[in-house]
């Protein structure tokens, strides 16, 4: 690595760089399958709920259609909160908002078998929210950890400007990676889900604990 890309290296947020990334697309991934496939509601995806909110509710199906409410307003409420930590504390926001999804999904676990929905559909979106707010930055990108729209448009125009002779090659890689590592953790949380109901939540707690850790440690660390 030469003295320049060493420099801009250690630049980078210890919140923004690409393991942290990857390992947040990971659990994005991983709990829109669960609470998809526990709750038939998506924890991160907002625009999927509001559509079958209003699917469901055209035809008159209120009963199916207001299934979709909580997550949305619980999504809106975490947005909030994240909002005012970044303001309350913007240099240890990552950091509380990483203990924060921690301690609510293990309560979420414990609650889970008796009150599912309010548990599981509540809870995690709130985390979600939280998540997609504090953490919106890779190497200084603009991304989203939570859902992979912007990322594929991202890593589809880098791919143009590569093939124009007009860009990098880092950038869209980067985003195709997250796009893979969130379809990887969908995958495994499905998996998980099915087969160790009860226990599908620990996956995203270790990997946040990772997330934890990487965003506590010494600067020089720091570097992707």
């Amino acid at each position: 690595m030469s003295t320049m890309d060493a420099t801009a290296a250690s630049s980078i947020r210890r919140d923004e760089t690409l393991p942290v990334a990857l390992l947040l697309a990971f659990i994005g991934g991983y709990l829109d399958a669960y609470t998809w496939i526990i709750h038939g509601v998506m924890a991160n995806a907002q625009t999927a709920n509001l559509v079958l909110l209003w699917v469901y509710g055209s035809v008159g199906d209120w009963t199916k259609a207001l299934h979709f409410v909580p997550p949305i307003l619980a999504f809106a409420v975490g947005i909030v909160a994240a909002s005012w930590l970044r303001r309350a504390a913007p240099e240890r926001a990552s950091a509380i908002s990483t203990l924060l999804e921690i301690l609510l999904l293990v309560i979420i676990a414990v609650l889970h078998n008796r009150l599912p929905d309010l548990a599981g559909t509540l809870g995690i979106s709130f985390v979600a929210a939280v998540q997609s707010a504090v953490f919106t930055r890779v190497e200084g990108v603009l991304y989203s950890s939570v859902m992979i729209t912007g990322n594929m448009r991202q890593a589809i125009e880098g791919m143009f400007a590569v093939a124009s002779r007009n860009g990098s090659l880092r950038p869209p890689g980067i985003f195709a990676v997250l796009c893979i590592t969130f379809g990887l953790g969908a995958a495994l949380g499905a998996f998980a889900t099915k087969q160790i109901p009860d226990l599908a939540l620990g996956v995203p707690v270790i990997a946040l604990l990772v997330v934890l850790l990487r965003c506590e440690s010494p600067d020089d660390e720091a570097s992707p």
